[in-house]
């Protein structure tokens, strides 16, 4: 695993990612929401979580890699960051992992889920809250970033207060 520091540039994009998990909040999905950043700092893909659809597996990042695998050649892949407003799930770090996308930036982490789940009285996920650098061990990662991580709550809050 190599952990990168947080850059200036970094702060926008994930701004973008929490502004995508409010508008999934406000189409009463999960908040959840991603952007794939190319080498040249071009916002290439974005993606907000979907699962209210009824499919579990719609998850931002699992859009990323997918779109990533279809439009972008390896090469470009692996320079190409992924911002998202929360670290990756293990299906989603597993398809980061296996398209071979690169360095990987999220406001809030999975043990910071985790432990709001409980807080607000809900059940442990059906899927282990599991760092990325367990399902990915070289992956690139920067996060949490406290600042961002206490609004990434608030949405999940709003959420599960609408919901549960």
């Amino acid at each position: 695993m190599t952990v990168t520091p947080l850059h200036d540039s970094d702060l926008p994009r994930l701004e973008r990612c929490l502004s995508l998990a409010e508008e999934a909040l406000l189409s009463g999905d999960q908040p959840f929401g991603s952007v794939l950043v190319d080498a040249d700092g071009r916002e290439v893909f974005a993606a907000r979580n979907r699962v209210a659809e009824g499919d579990d597996t719609q998850h931002a990042e699992l859009a990323l890699a997918r779109w990533a695998a279809a439009n972008l050649a390896p090469a470009a892949r692996s320079r190409a960051t992924v911002y998202t407003s929360s670290e990756h799930c293990p299906m989603c770090a597993a398809a980061h992992g296996w398209v071979g996308l690169g360095r990987i930036v999220y406001a809030s982490s999975s043990e910071q889920l985790d432990g709001w789940l409980r807080g607000f009285g809900l059940a442990a996920g059906r899927v282990a809250a599991l760092p990325i650098e367990t399902i990915v061990p070289d992956a690139d990662v920067c996060g949490p970033v406290p600042h961002l991580a206490d609004r990434v709550r608030s949405l999940h809050a709003r959420y599960y207060d609408a919901h549960y």
